[in-house]
């Protein structure tokens, strides 16, 4: 059973460029003085396991979004843009947006203390770091939709929308034909890391096998060894360079023409692996993908593949990477917001602004429909249950969202659907 929540576009919050309708918001900028309710001090932390106790819980329609003093300004600002824009599109008059800052632990947990009332559904934190502290109000009988990158705070009330490798490199495994085989390149940094992590087990459930894996310093002081290494270099160029020394001494014309043809060629294309995943980003990635080529792994015989970092229009122009194929979603499905967003704002759309835009429309889709707590949480934590979004229709898996990702081949500055 599908469930789609249509999210199209917004308006701003403090814009130079206001759109004609407008929403009911409360928002608050000033730094939170509140006393701590001896209730909530002297509750026991605890996570609320009993269904009837938030079965018939309203939901409350004011909605908490928290934000960090030292978070990125940048971010911030397009969240908020984001958020009004999709309230306006989509006429969510059901929500009240309030928006708070905060600069320390402290003010975060005074202002969630302050807005615990049961039903409460609260946006953010951006940073881990803030999502650490949610957990001790998980018996409050309220939900958090926090953005933090790290999956494992994703616990009870907590859940998490932001772009998992996991969900991505899973994907991507699962294209991969029988016979193919992979070689792994990566970073060592916390990205890279993760993904060596998470292959073994992953490459399981794959058609395809892993064969081989090399990892470089994350400043790239020895990444052309490693790239040695992986494609074995050093073995290709001595056994083309025997096949040239044994033709050398034969006279036939055959042999003479052979002769010739490997001349072009510092080495053998007898690759152990038939797809290399490139797992780095930023401008790594852009120094790291023509090392590949330049040490004769050819990338119209291997498959240049990388993760979900990969789309990007930056990426798009390199050589190198022409061909290269990734976990994602076509452009095609979030043009409309970006337009509009730029329309609006006069600003480039960060990729990462889709989270919030698709996060208003699951709110509103359960606003709309009436829902009470426990449907809610129901619902969040059924994986056969799928929203729609401009990122691809998604789900939430032990309170992690997931993706159902396409797979997409970089072209000519442009990425296509191929599968």
């Amino acid at each position: 059973m599908f469930i789609f929540i249509f999210i199209i576009s917004c308006t701003p919050v403090n814009l130079s460029k206001q759109a004609t309708k407008t929403t009911k918001e409360n928002t608050n900028y000033e730094k939170p003085v509140i006393t701590k309710n001896k209730e909530i001090e002297n509750k026991e932390n605890k996570k609320n396991t009993d269904d009837n106790s938030i079965k018939n819980v309203e939901l409350n329609k004011t909605v908490i979004a928290l934000f960090a003093k030292d978070d990125d300004t940048k971010i911030t600002k397009q969240f908020l843009n984001t958020f009004s824009l999709a309230i306006y599109n989509l006429e969510a008059k059901d929500i009240n947006l309030q928006i708070e800052f905060f600069e320390t632990d402290k003010d975060l947990k005074n202002i969630v203390e302050a807005n615990l009332s049961p039903g409460r559904v609260f946006l953010g934190p951006i940073q881990s770091k803030y999502t650490k502290i949610l957990n001790n109000y998980c018996n409050y009988k309220v939900v958090f939709f926090s953005f933090s990158s790290q999956s494992s705070l994703a616990k009870d009330c907590i859940y998490l929308l932001n772009f998992f490798p996991k969900n991505e490199l899973s994907q991507l495994l699962l294209y991969l034909s029988d016979g193919a085989k992979v070689a792994l390149l990566y970073p060592e940094n916390e990205y890279g890391y993760l993904i060596n992590s998470f292959i073994d087990s992953l490459i399981f459930e794959s058609p395809a096998i892993l064969v081989n894996r090399s990892s470089y310093k994350d400043d790239l002081s020895n990444v052309r060894e490693s790239i040695k290494e992986l494609g074995k270099y050093e073995l290709r160029k001595y056994e083309l360079n025997r096949q040239k020394q044994i033709l050398s001494s034969k006279k036939d014309e055959k042999s003479k023409k052979r002769l010739k043809k490997l001349e072009k060629f510092r080495t053998t294309s007898d690759y152990d692996f038939t797809h290399i995943l490139i797992a780095d980003y930023g401008l790594n990635l852009l120094q790291v993908a023509p090392l590949l080529p330049y040490y004769d792994i050819d990338p119209n015989i291997v498959q240049f593949m990388g993760t979900g970092v990969i789309d990007d229009k930056t990426f798009f122009y390199e050589p190198s990477l022409q061909g290269a194929i990734f976990p994602g979603i076509p452009e095609a499905r979030r043009i409309n917001l970006i337009n509009d967003y730029i329309d609006i704002y006069e600003e480039e759309f960060l990729r990462i602004s889709t989270l919030p835009y698709d996060l208003v429309g699951l709110i509103n889709f359960i606003y709309t429909k009436e829902y009470k707590l426990g449907e809610v949480i129901k619902l969040l934590n059924n994986p056969n249950k799928r929203f729609y979004g401009v990122d691809g229709n998604f789900y939430f898996k032990n309170n992690v969202i997931e993706r159902d990702l396409d797979i997409l081949k970089i072209n000519n500055g442009n990425s296509f659907l191929i599968n």
